[in-house]
């Protein structure tokens, strides 16, 4: 019985080299360097569901998703909300807002009255509270955040925290997919993440892009932590003006 276990597993370890091909080598299937019982364990898990492990994940909501191997578990979604490839920018927010809109301005933004002075919630200053409001709120409820809203209660906008892992712990390259110039993101377990760049007409020819957390801005509360990236520097989270319009990337936070 041990002989034939082992001749099961040389097998399966071949088998799993000569399917995968060029990219998993010598039968390490998981890409961990080794080859090993894990291999002949993903290999059946590939042969049950045809899923190798650095596929997109796609769970009941439709909307797939790929795990970086980042420390905190993080599940970053392969598309922009309102989009349907990774390439495809997607529709445009104002930050507590869940809708897109044609004009984004203080005068139409949800949550104040006309100014950035008269803000009706995620306000933690009286100075620019309407009649002196505040709610001490620092992060959008799931009501208002556009990735919970548009794609289900497991999905939220990311906090700045999760922005900040992902600019810290991958490797960053701009290129160009499917003819759409933008961000490939390499985590640190080597799968990868497409972030595009703005449409020529909207802003910057293609060079840039941003995406909003859901974490409210640390000093002044009508601004809302952002990421942006640019095609000769890259950089990471700033402030931007919770009216204006800017790209959602989401976050998985339960894989059920």
């Amino acid at each position: 019985m041990k002989k034939f276990s082992s001749l099961l597993v040389v097998l399966l370890l071949m088998l799993a080299s000569f399917t995968a091909g060029t990219q998993y080598p010598r039968g390490d299937v998981n890409l961990d360097g080794q080859v090993n019982v894990s291999d002949v364990t993903c290999l059946i898990d590939y042969l049950l569901t045809g899923v190798w492990p650095d596929d997109p994940v796609t769970p009941p909501d439709g909307h797939e998703w790929v795990d970086l191997g980042l420390p905190s578990g993080t599940l970053w979604a392969t598309c922009n909300v309102g989009a349907t490839s990774p390439e495809e920018y997607g529709d445009l927010f104002a930050w507590g807002e869940t809708e897109p809109k044609e004009v984004y301005d203080w005068s139409n933004y949800k949550w104040c009255f006309e100014d950035q002075f008269s803000l009706t919630k995620y306000c933690t200053k009286t100075d620019y509270g309407y009649n002196g409001f505040t709610d001490g709120k620092t992060e959008l409820d799931p009501e208002d955040d556009a990735a919970y809203v548009n794609w289900g209660e497991s999905w939220r906008m990311p906090t700045i925290q999760q922005l900040d892992e992902l600019y810290q712990e991958c490797t960053w390259t701009w290129t160009q997919q499917n003819g759409v110039n933008g961000q490939l993101v390499t985590g640190p377990n080597g799968n990868t993440l497409f972030l595009p760049s703005k449409d020529s007409s909207l802003n910057n020819g293609g060079i840039s892009g941003t995406f909003w957390s859901r974490t409210l801005g640390s000093t002044i509360p009508y601004y809302a932590f952002f990421f942006g990236f640019h095609e000769e520097n890259l950089y990471s989270w700033s402030n931007g003006d919770r009216r204006s319009g800017v790209a959602v990337r989401a976050v998985r936070i339960s894989q059920d």
